[in-house]
């Protein structure tokens, strides 16, 4: 009870685009959860004539095989959002980990998390990632394992740098006089302090990893099993004259639309959560 009476107290801060976007995440995860009873074919079998338009049994029209484009897109929210919230979720985690370690251990080992960490940020994430999704193989779990090797050193260095603030807290100096260890300290200190920076950094991590996923599916890198929400643009944009046929206004139109309402929101409510945290301090 007092969880959800904190969540409504923090829901009454947000704007109202906040509260929009907050909405509209919900149904897109409420859509991924039950899309077999929100669509009325299989998102991979031939339901309809191909490439027909909006219209009745086809809310969203269908594709050059005669698949319903909203079972694609309402399945394909599944992938999309796996892929987003599983990279940001161990993105954050361990980049946080590594941040209260090097802050809380400082010297050598700081500075070398440190370069590793310089290092990370400023290699040019694109290509590599391209290079190494294509190495290891276009399936989901390369896919989170890539785009998680390079958005764990940002959360790293926030971290580090409230870490090393909160350590020399007169109640953690108290805490180290009474023999505690950095086990004890990292789960009684540490993580509550930082964990609203790491859930701002996974929400906009996980915007930022369902564009990398699309743009890796985009260049046909993604998995393509999986139907995503970027693995269904990359067919139509592959499909020979596309631009010259009304083909477009539903088969690239309605996912990629889809793609870029849920990036927005999550860029919104990453934005209010920010100023709400920042009214506590």
């Amino acid at each position: 009870m007092g969880l959800i009476l904190k969540f409504y107290n923090n829901f009454k801060k947000f704007s109202l685009t906040g509260k929009i976007s907050f909405l509209f995440i919900i149904l897109m995860i409420m859509t991924a959860v039950f899309a077999p009873y929100l669509s009325l074919y299989p998102p991979d079998q031939s339901s309809g004539a191909p490439l027909s338009g909006p219209g009745k049994g086809h809310i969203l029209g269908t594709d050059e095989l005669g698949y319903d484009i909203w079972s694609q897109i309402s399945y394909g929210a599944r992938i999309s959002l796996l892929v987003g919230f599983a990279t940001a979720l161990l993105a954050a985690f361990t980049g946080g980990i590594i941040g209260i370690i090097s802050a809380y251990c400082g010297g050598l080992i700081d500075k070398i998390i440190m370069r590793i960490v310089d290092i990370v940020i400023i290699m040019p994430g694109l290509p590599v990632m391209i290079v190494l999704a294509a190495f290891l193989g276009p399936s989901l779990v390369n896919i989170i394992i890539v785009l998680a090797l390079f958005s764990w050193a940002i959360p790293a260095r926030i971290v580090r740098s409230q870490v090393l603030m909160i350590k020399e807290m007169a109640y953690i100096k108290s805490a180290e006089s009474y023999e505690a260890g950095l086990s004890y300290l990292l789960r009684r200190h540490f993580l509550p302090e930082v964990f609203p920076l790491l859930t701002v950094n996974i929400i906009k991590l996980s915007a930022k990893a369902i564009v990398a996923e699309a743009g890796l599916s985009f260049l046909g890198l993604g998995d393509p099993v999986s139907k995503s929400w970027g693995v269904i643009i990359h067919h139509a944009i592959n499909f020979q004259g596309i631009y010259y046929t009304p083909f477009w206004k539903w088969w690239l139109l309605y996912p990629l639309l889809f793609l870029s309402l849920l990036i927005v929101s999550l860029a919104f409510l990453s934005r209010d959560l920010e100023e709400i945290y920042s009214l506590r301090k």
